[in-house]
């Protein structure tokens, strides 16, 4: 039996995809597109799925792009089985692949444009819109908390992992000549304690855990404290009248940023302004939301019942066409502005910070990771100045960064989320984290439970 890390190692913490063999079946869990990091661009080519063919099943941790990212490549190299994810996730991943199949459609037409005029052959996406329907059309639902047979010998338990609608910790029971193992697989952990979502759930036993590291080294500030940070700086802004402007994930940080101004609103912690949710994706993120309120936590349940949010967000505006996008330039402030995309490597949010970043009034505020190498993470270095669209653009706008609205676990809850299993002793595998905060959280478990981690490289393989 073996795990074969096809991405999220060595360093590297987007493209999540792990190869679970034994002699009978061939198991993947997440298949996600590279998005940082030397050689994405090839990284991300169907020629990583020579085994696609002989694989069993599929299965998915969450929706994000960075874990569900390459599964249209599937198909194009031969796998047509099921793609087992629990039903929120299933929702989700339709929204996002068919929008990372739209925008490589708009960033390749504009690229040939430039190879037609240099003489050069077109180039292709990494796949098309018909594609992304055909892998979507694999999706199997699996509610949480059920067993279920997903290849011969391997049998799959889905738990909450409280990082976004839908996610999960999964659990893989493997039988292989008489030989079983368990390995759990943490996918991507959310803090304890944060809103709208039920907390993280524990697992007691396992043979093999593989453990994300994304914050291994560092804590999150208090979410309530950050909250109170996040509101002052938006009265600072409100007084100056400047813009906020939020490079905001579609799927996650939208809702949670959207549902705080409508606390603040309704408790008059804030008088009322324009707020924008400049992102199509989002908008319908939130109907898929809407769909699955049974995933809240009871907090955002209570929360729900006792007010109107659609009265809370009076001045709420949802902008879904690039004319309304462009309208929001002539605005006034003071107002917030949240767009795609959460990294700042493409979308609307581009757009925005091309008008507005050189203002000394506006804010910027980053709400969640920025890999390395992406716009986001250059201005929480702080740069002066930044390139967009070709055109250089000085960086006078006050950048924050508010960790503690992160959909990460911090090195903590990681720590909490796996000690009721070091009673057992498992092997530990660290993942998806860059260098510095993997070693620190394997030097932390180890200190703490004497056990010492894999740290495995890109397409290492371990046996179990």
């Amino acid at each position: 039996m073996n795990i074969t890390f096809l991405g999220a190692a060595g360093g590297e913490v987007t493209g999540s995809s792990y190869l679970v063999e034994t002699r009978k079946s061939r198991v993947l869990i997440d298949c996600g597109m590279f998005q940082s990091g030397s050689g994405t661009s090839s990284k991300n080519r169907p020629n990583a799925f020579g085994f696609a063919r002989k694989l069993d099943a599929v299965l998915l941790t969450h929706a994000h792009l960075d874990h569900t990212g390459r599964l249209p490549l599937l198909p194009q190299t031969g796998y047509k089985g099921p793609i087992f994810a629990t039903p929120a996730t299933i929702d989700l991943t339709g929204l996002i692949l068919r929008d990372s199949a739209k925008i490589q459609a708009q960033d390749i037409e504009r690229e040939n444009r430039k190879r037609q005029r240099a003489g050069k052959d077109p180039a292709q996406p990494l796949y098309t819109q018909e594609q992304t329907e055909e892998v979507l059309s694999l999706l199997r639902p699996i509610p949480y908390h059920q067993k279920v047979d997903v290849a011969a010998g391997i049998t799959a338990f889905f738990a909450e992992a409280g990082h976004m609608l839908g996610s999960s910790s999964i659990q893989l029971d493997l039988e292989n000549d008489g030989t079983k193992r368990t390995v759990i697989f943490s996918g991507d952990l959310g803090p304890k304690g944060a809103p709208i979502l039920k907390d993280y759930e524990p697992f007691k036993e396992a043979d093999v855990v593989l453990l994300e590291s994304t914050y291994g080294d560092r804590e999150h500030r208090a979410f309530r404290d950050t909250v109170v940070e996040f509101f002052e700086i938006v009265k600072e802004a409100v007084k100056s009248k400047g813009k906020i402007l939020v490079p905001t994930f579609a799927v996650g940080r939208a809702q949670l940023l959207t549902m705080l101004m409508a606390y603040a609103f309704r408790n008059q912690i804030l008088p009322p302004f324009p707020v924008y949710l400049d992102s199509p994706m989002a908008i319908e993120a939130w109907n898929i939301y809407r769909g699955h309120t049974d995933l809240f936590d009871e907090e955002m349940s209570k929360f729900l019942r006792e007010g109107s949010v659609q009265h809370d967000l009076a001045t709420f505006k949802a902008s879904r066409t690039a004319d309304e996008s462009k309208a929001i330039n002539e605005v006034p402030g003071p107002c917030l502005i949240m767009a795609g995309a959460g990294m700042c490597t493409a979308g609307r949010i581009l757009h925005h910070f091309k008008q507005n970043l050189w203002k000394p009034e506006n804010h910027v505020l980053i709400v969640g990771y920025q890999a390395k190498g992406s716009l986001g993470r250059m201005l929480v270095e702080g740069v002066n100045k930044v390139k967009i669209f070709g055109e250089e653009v000085a960086v006078r706008a006050r950048v924050h960064t508010l960790g503690g609205f992160s959909a990460h676990a911090g090195q903590t809850d990681l720590l909490h989320w796996f000690k009721p299993l070091s009673g057992c002793h498992p092997k530990v595998i660290l993942t998806h984290g860059e260098t510095a905060p993997r070693a620190a959280l394997a030097a932390k478990i180890a200190q703490l439970h004497g056990i010492q981690s894999l740290l495995p490289s890109l397409n290492e393989v371990a046996e179990l």
